[in-house]
């Protein structure tokens, strides 16, 4: 296999990981009985506007309501609106959503139904910050969360606290019955860190988040810390009564992705090695832990023999080092990889499965063993873009960026490790 078979070979992994994480069978699979009153729908992430079009599809009868998704990600629907604001850090179209999606489900009764459609990326698309706090402040908290290196289950404790709609407080805004149809961007699947959890309430308390914040050294407002050690920022407890007939259903994650993309692996004749759904850690480090093994198996054909690929999901954590750098955690795992297999026959793409890695318009990058000259040919020197966090600059100038447009979903990162 050539290099640009190899990442022909990779890109097609993807592909069917995307697919296979796609909304509609999931939420054809765990539609709800129709109600005696209304369905209202409402709905936040990077692939909302996409499951509440499948929502539509798969629907027999009337259907209401409001979704927010990412600035460029909405798509056609009938009747629900597609609201757009900004991610990953929140702006005023965001604040106005997160009212809107409080709005439609505040005076409906018992015999009305709510389907909440929620999936990664809702966190920043649901700014609603409480008395005596701003916008301005829950952006400054999410940009403290973003360059701290926080894993994402932890930075969700803080921005629950912080939240009038996170923490279950959407779904104990209203006397209907919610159901919860939720794609999975979270290692582990916890429903309740998927968005900060709008309709699903866990145990995780302020007492949790403000630990969170003194162990990652997190600068926030004077506001947010006020909040923190007041009684108001106490969410939702999970044995409160409102949630007894509330359900939810994990309708796509990233353990189904993965067995879909080694499913196609072996129709080409390579073997598939998942090595786990829910890795996290530091990106440049889960790379050397990687390319190790990787290396192992180029040399001496373990633990697996060659040609093999290896599959992972979960999402690993950027610490910024430096201002002014571009690229995601994606990014900055296949430049690390690249340093660590120079000269390797192995092939790498990382990737995020919703098409976008950070705020840049790719989804991430490919690497391999001449990635590291390409570079340097280039007159860039790739360990100081990595110490710098800017792959973006670095894969763009020797055309290695992985673009694919909005995909419509968001199980989190994908990589494959190919060693030929």
């Amino acid at each position: 296999m050539t290099p640009s078979s190899s990442r022909d070979f990779l890109a097609s992994l993807f592909a069917a990981a995307v697919c296979a994480a796609n909304p509609l069978t999931g939420i054809r699979s765990h539609l709800p009985a129709r109600p005696k009153g209304r369905t209202v729908v409402v709905g936040a992430g990077k692939g909302a506007a996409q499951m509440a079009r499948a929502l539509e599809s798969a629907w027999d009868g009337k259907l209401e309501g409001v979704v927010v998704t990412r600035y460029g990600y909405g798509c056609g629907t009938r009747n629900i609106e597609i609201i757009e604001a900004s991610h990953p850090v929140p702006d005023t179209a965001g604040l106005v959503a997160s009212q809107r999606l409080l709005s439609a489900v505040r005076d409906l009764t018992q015999d009305d139904l709510v389907i909440a459609l929620i999936c990664g990326g809702g966190s920043a698309l649901l700014p609603a910050p409480p008395a005596g706090m701003t916008l301005d402040d829950e952006i400054a908290v999410n940009e403290a969360l973003l360059a701290s290196g926080a894993p994402i289950s932890a930075m969700n404790v803080v921005r629950k606290h912080l939240s009038t709609i996170k923490g279950g407080r959407l779904a104990a805004s209203t006397r209907a019955q919610v159901v919860s149809l939720i794609v999975s961007d979270i290692p582990g699947d916890n429903p309740a860190h998927v968005a900060s959890g709008p309709t699903i309430p866990d145990g995780s308390t302020r007492h949790d988040a403000i630990e969170i914040v003194g162990q990652y050294g997190l600068n926030l407002p004077q506001a947010c810390v006020d909040h923190l050690h007041s009684e108001a920022a106490d969410a939702p407890r999970m044995d409160d009564p409102v949630f007894a007939n509330h359900r939810h259903h994990i309708v796509a994650s990233a353990g189904v992705s993965l067995d879909a993309a080694a499913a196609m692996a072996q129709r080409e004749g390579v073997e598939a090695v998942i090595l786990s759904d829910s890795i996290e850690g530091e990106a440049r480090d889960v790379a050397l832990v990687f390319a190790a093994i990787a290396r192992e198996i180029e040399a001496r054909n373990r633990p697996f023999r060659k040609p093999v690929v290896l599959l992972s999901g979960g999402e690993t954590t950027v610490t910024l080092r430096a201002k002014g750098g571009r690229g995601g955690r994606n990014g900055e795992f296949s430049l690390a990889m690249a340093l660590a297999i120079d000269g390797r026959q192995i092939d790498v793409l990382a990737a995020d499965t919703d098409g976008i890695d950070g705020s840049e318009s790719n989804a991430g990058a490919f690497a391999d063993g001449g990635t590291v000259k390409r570079l340097r040919t280039a007159g860039l020197d790739p360990r100081r873009l990595l110490d710098g966090n800017d792959s973006y600059s670095g894969f763009a100038a020797i055309g290695d960026l992985f673009e694919t447009g909005p995909t419509g979903t968001n199980v989190n990162d994908f990589r494959a490790i190919l060693v030929r």
